[in-house]
């Protein structure tokens, strides 16, 4: 019989494990947070979308909203799980040197990743704003040239836009994204790709597009984890 002593660490994970067992969060496949094959379906190479409504920019996406693209964000926004940030920042890193590769990226001495606003209190009630979360785990992937420049916010009246239909979300945003007190988008030689979780309609992405573009920001692209 061993002699090692038990961390508490360890016994309090196992008990923890026992209450709540751990799945992964693309497919519920038991013992593991993220599989395998969820990780193959996230380093697909990006896809294209065409939005209802425009954009102004390109709109990239990791995939579809389903499967494990759908399911990991659910996971992520609604119950808690921010150890998925990491396989959706891991995914969205190989994303950005691809479309660099294809040039839908041009070479710059730096990358600014500005994450779309989420509502205050829908931060609040996630523990953090996702979105952002992994536009720092992008950054810690890719090296000190990227850089997360948070300079998006809603305003107080912004409602929730689920169940709303293209023209309704386009008012739910209209005049309520604006740049945060005190941003400052990058002098010099710099690319933005505007960062987000899903795009619906593209009622958000095109006013936040609207809103860079009034302070002289100019957004390359649009990257998205899923497109609906």
């Amino acid at each position: 019989m061993s002699s090692r002593p038990i961390r508490p660490a360890t016994v309090l994970a196992a008990a923890a494990d026992l209450v709540l067992p751990t799945v992964c969060g693309g497919c519920g496949a038991p013992g593991v947070r993220w599989c395998a094959r969820c990780t193959r379906r996230l380093a697909d190479d990006p896809v294209q979308l065409r939005p209802r409504i425009p954009v102004g920019a390109p709109v990239w996406a990791l995939g579809r909203y389903r499967g494990p693209h759908r399911a990991g964000l659910v996971a992520l926004k609604e119950h808690g799980r921010r150890d998925l940030v990491d396989p959706f920042a891991d995914a969205l890193s190989r994303a950005v040197v691809t479309l660099a590769r294809w040039g839908e990226v041009p070479d710059a001495r730096r990358l600014q990743l500005v994450p779309a606003p989420t509502r205050r209190a829908a931060a609040r009630r996630r523990g953090g704003d996702p979105v952002t979360a992994m536009g720092l785990g992008v950054r810690q992937r890719l090296g000190p040239r990227v850089v997360v420049n948070p300079m998006l916010v809603t305003t107080a009246l912004t409602r929730d836009s689920a169940g709303l239909d293209a023209p309704a979300r386009a008012r739910n945003v209209a005049g309520s994204i604006r740049i945060r007190r005190h941003a400052a988008p990058l002098a010099g030689s710099v690319r933005t790709i505007l960062l987000d979780d899903v795009l619906t309609t593209g009622a958000t992405a095109a006013q936040s597009h609207r809103v860079l573009a009034g302070s002289g920001v100019h957004v390359d692209l649009v990257l998205v984890v899923a497109g609906a």
